[in-house]
Formats: C-alpha cells, sequence, structure tokens
C-alpha cells in the first residue's frame, strides 16, 4: 500500500534549519508515517537516485526512487513542485522536486523513466503545493526559455508581467509520459501561509516536504 502526505509550516525541513530542528520534524514523520524518512541534497538538476539502503548522506539529486517498504522518500519545497510517484501493484514509488531549473531540465520525465528501467508501471502522481502562474513572476527571457521547453508553463501575473506555471508544466510532463491519475493540492504557496514560500518570506523561508512511502 502506499501513502502520501504533505507537511506544512510548523515543520522546518530547509537545510538552513537547525540541525535540533529538523531531526525533530523528521522523527515526527518517521512516527507518523511509520516509515524512515530519506532526504536530497536538492541541486536544481534531473538526477534520480536509487534507494537500495538507507544513504549515511543524502544524494545530490532531484528525485528518489525505491521499491523498500517502511522507507519515505522526501520532496523538499517553498515554491518549487514536489512530485511524488508510485506504482501501486509492485509498491515502486519515487519523489520530485521540480523547481524551474528542474522542470526545464526534465527531472520528473526522469523519475518516471527511472522507475519504468526497473520494471515498475507508475499509474499515479501527485503534484503538492507550489506558486501558483498567477504569482511566479520572471523575466521575459527566462520565461521564453523555458516555455520554448515546456510551452504549458508559460503564463502571466495577475498584475500582467510575464510568468511561469510550473504545476501546469509538470502536469504536461506527466501526462506526456501516460501518467493520467494525477491527484494536485490545490494551494499556491506564495499566497497561503499554511505553506512556506521562498518568494514571500526570502531568506526566512523553511521548506515543507512531499511524503511517499510504502507498506509491505
Amino acid at each position: 500500500m502506499i501513502e502520501v502526505a504533505f507537511t506544512d509550516v510548523y515543520l522546518s525541513l530547509g537545510d538552513a534549519a537547525e540541525e535540533q530542528v529538523r531531526a525533530e520534524a523528521l522523527a515526527r514523520i518517521s512516527e507518523e508515517s511509520g516509515a524512515t524518512p530519506v532526504l536530497m541534497h536538492q541541486v536544481h538538476g534531473a538526477e534520480a537516485a536509487l534507494v537500495e539502503a538507507l544513504p549515511r548522506e543524502a544524494p545530490a539529486c532531484d528525485a528518489l526512487y525505491t521499491s523498500q517498504p517502511g522507507v519515505a522518500l522526501l520532496a523538499r519545497a517553498a515554491d518549487c513542485v514536489p512530485v511524488l510517484l508510485g506504482d501501486p501493484e509492485t509498491g515502486w514509488i519515487a519523489a520530485a522536486h521540480a523547481g524551474r531549473p528542474g522542470l526545464a531540465a526534465g527531472v520528473v520525465p526522469a523519475a518516471v523513466a527511472a522507475l519504468r528501467e526497473r520494471g515498475a508501471v507508475p499509474t499515479v502522481a501527485w503534484i503538492g503545493p507550489h506558486v501558483c502562474g498567477a504569482c511566479y513572476e520572471v523575466p521575459a527571457e527566462l520565461q521564453e526559455e523555458v516555455a520554448a521547453i515546456v510551452p504549458a508553463s508559460r503564463s502571466t501575473t495577475s498584475w500582467g508581467t510575464p510568468a511561469l506555471d510550473l504545476g501546469v508544466g509538470v502536469r504536461a510532463q506527466l501526462q506526456a509520459a501516460g501518467i493520467t491519475d494525477v491527484r494536485t493540492v490545490d494551494a499556491c504557496t506564495r499566497e497561503d501561509p499554511t505553506w512556506p514560500s521562498y518568494r514571500r518570506d526570502g531568506a526566512a523561508a523553511t521548506r515543507f516536504a512531499g511524503v511517499i512511502w510504502s507498506h509491505a
């Protein structure tokens, strides 16, 4: 059985969080899920790392995948898109961190491909809270650069300037990969104080996480 959850602003999971604070947050996740949390050192790329045993250090990547029950994969965010993938038949799961660079680099398709290379058939995806297309203002040149790769991500802010809609872009990539059961948490991190937001709070922003795990 595959389960998912999204933490919120009340658990601080960022790299800048004090060690004790983050340890307490991870302990809470472990207690609630009954699984051992695994973090990644997110680098805004498209690398997917297989978790076969609990790593001593967080791997430098933007997607994790595993078939091991009792392991909780975390994708952290504070405006980027946490994406969770699952194959209910085999128990294979993945967690991906899709910010603007990761969307353009194709981290979500890479995570889907990594699962399929292992014989898994991911059929369901969850898109977590993220900054919406009406709030994520970018320079026109950057919008063109990303939209040239993911056309669906082109957007306009509520005040009429160039923007990107990362969530719509991720959904388009999932659909292109053949995943049509896509479940979305409808919340904009910048607008809703329940969620950490770098765009809203700058360096003071914490990080929340999309969490996925399976039970034997």
